[in-house]
């Protein structure tokens, strides 16, 4: 409750109230409040959020007015639309960089996704709001967000993300739609390290990867140095074993200066077992990081969490 009264309530009194004053029935600062827990505990609607209110209503009480009550998920859902988003955003990161503390190696997830829910109710016209979310794994909580524009893609709403952030130290991760030149060199001005999923939106660069990191794989390039490791996951009748293989010796790689920073190119080829059938991926990667595939393996891993945990 500290964290809400003090840091909270400081940074999001700057977000200005757009509603008329015969309209102000509930405090902004309670609706963003209520909000904000409900969101934290699991709600994914407005009408969770709404109950949620409700089922917290006497501790609400011990830290907010609350003049009206709980307001309804449509009063939820009508004063978060005509918020000003920038002014939304600029709160939630500066209260979030009071709350979170990165250390060098921390790894942090970048992805898109669609929002559910967002459009309001089922007789809105509304698209749904497309998000591109920074992650701290080790928190478990959202660093930053950034609307992508109808327009637009991750690929131009990334670059504005990163921006906003404090990544000093950190490593971020990013899938393939937000491997680009641009992305790995604004992660690198951050003071960052970056990971990134390569697939054939880069043919070339793709296919002389894949070729080179195969052939090292299948034991056919003996006197290329390289580091590997093994993991093995079971439950649920499920077995997985995943090879993790990272090499510097890319001297060798078209273009290879044009990506800033670029040390490593990396490999993960996973084997699963599942119900008598088995299946076999190999995923590429390119990376500022040095020949370290503990590192490299790590971040890869927690790559997923922003799927599990956040989406």
């Amino acid at each position: 409750m500290e964290a809400l009264q003090g840091p909270f309530f400081e940074y999001f009194s700057i977000i200005e109230d757009p509603r008329l004053n015969r309209k102000k029935l509930h405090k902004l600062i309670d609706i963003l409040v209520i909000t904000l827990c409900a969101v934290i505990c699991g709600a994914e609607t407005w009408e969770d959020i709404e109950r949620f209110g409700h089922a917290k209503n006497a501790w609400f009480k011990t830290f907010l007015e609350l003049p009206n009550g709980i307001p309804s998920h449509d009063t939820l859902w009508r004063v978060f639309s005509i918020l000003d988003p920038e002014q939304f955003e600029k709160s939630f990161i500066a209260w979030m960089k009071s709350c979170v503390a990165l250390s060098a190696g921390s790894i942090v997830p970048i992805d898109g996704e669609r929002l559910r829910s967002s459009n309001g109710s089922s007789l809105s016209n509304k698209a749904a709001i497309h998000m591109v979310s920074a992650f701290s794994s080790a928190n478990g909580l959202v660093l930053g967000q950034r609307k992508i524009d109808d327009k637009s893609n991750e690929i131009t709403a990334t670059p504005k993300l990163l921006e906003t952030l404090f990544l000093k130290g950190c490593i971020v991760t990013i899938d393939a739609m937000g491997c680009q030149k641009n992305i790995a060199e604004k992660i690198i001005s951050q003071g960052a390290d970056y990971v990134l999923a390569l697939k054939e939106n880069h043919k070339n660069l793709y296919d002389d990867v894949k070729l080179y990191l195969d052939t090292i794989a299948d034991n056919k390039l003996k006197n290329v140095p390289h580091q590997i490791v093994e993991t093995n996951d079971k439950g649920h009748g499920r077995v997985e074993a995943r090879r993790y293989y990272i090499t510097e010796s890319i001297d060798w790689l078209e273009d290879k200066e044009k990506w800033k920073n670029l040390k490593s190119v990396g490999m993960v080829e996973s084997e699963r077992f599942i119900n008598n059938v088995t299946s076999f991926e190999r995923r590429y990667f390119l990376t500022s990081l040095s020949e370290d595939v503990n590192i490299f393996s790590n971040a890869v891993r927690v790559y997923w969490s922003i799927e599990n945990n956040l989406h």
